[in-house]
Order: C-alpha cells, then structure tokens, then sequence
C-alpha cells in the first residue's frame, strides 16, 4: 500500500510572521494525520517553518533547486543550502517555473540528480496545457516528461521520488479534472514508470494530483486507485481549508 502524501506549495506567499501563524494553527489540526503532510514554502520562510513544525508530523519542503553545487547563479539556492536548513522535500519542475522562468525537461532531470545525490526528495512536477489537452496530446506530453526528468535515475532511488501530475489548465483557475480523469491521466504516468523500470517499481511509486484539489473534492479525488495525495496551491494557505484535505477522510 503506498501512504498517501499531501504537500502544501504556498508559492509566493507568507512572510516570516504569516508562516508562523499559520503553522501554529495547522501542527494540532494535522498532528494524526494518516497521510504524510509537507509543507513546501518560500526559501525566505525555510528557517521558519522549519523552527514551527519541529518536533512535528508535518516535513519540510522547498518550492525548487538548483543543479550546481555552487557557482556564478544569481539568484539559486543549491541542494546543500537546502539541506542545511532542514529541508527533506524540493517541488521540481512545476509549470510556473516551466511557463514563466524557462524550465526544461533537461534542466527537471539536472535539478532532479542534485537533489537525490544531496538526500533531497524530489517532488517531480508533470502535466499538459489546455492546448495540449484539446490537440489530444496528453499521453505524449506526460510519457516524453516523465521518461525526461528520471533519465539516468537509478531504480533505488525511486522510494525517494514523489511525482505530481499537474495539468496546467486546472492550476490556480479553479478548474479541476473530473476524478475519474485525474485517475485515467496518472495511470498513463505509472505505465510509463513501468516501462522505464519495472511493474513493482510503478506500483510502489506515490503519484500526486496536482490541480485545484481542495475540501470540497479531495475524498472523491483520494477514492480513486491510482492517485496518492495532492500538491495544494491555494488551499494549503488556510490552515483549516489544507487540514481538511490532509483528513479526507474524516
């Protein structure tokens, strides 16, 4: 059985004050949580809510890495730096960073490889735009993704990886894939795994939905066979909205 993981991506948003506030009234919301609850936050509030949730079932995540060591990046922050703050969990590849800051599967799969040779785990980020959708080249776009980011991916590392499947039309636009869709795409995700490695490899490795989930549609969401947890945008910035979808549930 794969244990469900819920991550939290606040994005850009929450400063040092606004992260402490919020963690000090999500850790006893979600402190029995059965999924595994992460909190994937700016690099400016990593300090923060590592120091909020210490001691907690609540893991540390950042929303991206760099695939130097260290070097002329203006800007970056590299897997050490990270490491050295307490992260565990690192967001790669989401189609903001695709969409708006030149993202490419090469430059997923190079951030990725620095991640696991630092113990980082990978939260790797795949899915199709509206156009892409509509042009019927979803399996296309989610099989050449996913065989790009876990190019030269040793099968051991599998267990540290987690994958999300975004489809780029339902982030931020309160547009959600039906359950039934969500499912059939991420099916399309594991057999790609499958042939990439293996069928126990798939099987054992945990999938993410990754569009506009929230209270309102995440246990229909989570009832489905292939799906194992969410990246929440917008909901994971209200305790009580992110809570309710770590306890589907309930």
């Amino acid at each position: 059985m794969r244990r469900p993981i819920i991550a939290g991506n606040w994005k850009m948003n929450n400063t040092k004050a606004q992260t402490y506030a919020l963690l000090n009234d999500l850790v006893p919301l979600v402190k029995d949580a059965e999924a595994e609850v992460v909190i994937c936050v700016p690099y400016t509030s990593i300090w923060a809510a590592g120091d909020a949730i210490k001691g907690t079932n609540i893991h540390l995540g950042a929303e991206n890495v760099h695939w130097a060591e260290k070097g002329a990046f203006t800007g970056e922050i590299s897997a050490d730096m990270l490491k050295e703050q307490g992260v565990e969990y690192v967001i790669i590849g989401h189609s903001e960073r695709r969409q708006y800051f030149g993202e490419t599967d090469q430059t997923v799969n190079m951030r990725v490889k620095a991640a696991l040779a630092h113990g980082l785990k990978p939260i790797i980020c795949v899915g199709e735009t509206l156009e892409e959708r509509e042009g019927g080249k979803v399996e296309e776009v989610l099989v050449r993704q996913t065989t790009e980011a876990f190019k030269e991916i040793d099968k051991d590392e599998l267990d540290n990886i987690v994958i999300a499947y975004e489809p780029v039309w339902a982030i931020g636009t309160g547009k959600t894939a039906t359950a039934q869709d969500a499912n059939d795409t991420i099916a399309i995700i594991r057999g790609t795994i499958a042939k990439l490695y293996c069928e126990k490899c798939a099987d054992k490795i945990r999938i993410q939905y990754g569009g506009s989930m929230n209270p309102k549609n995440a246990k229909e969401l989570m009832a489905m066979p292939q799906i194992d947890g969410g990246l929440i945008g917008g909901a994971s910035l209200k305790a009580v909205d992110f809570s309710q979808v770590v306890k589907y549930n309930a």
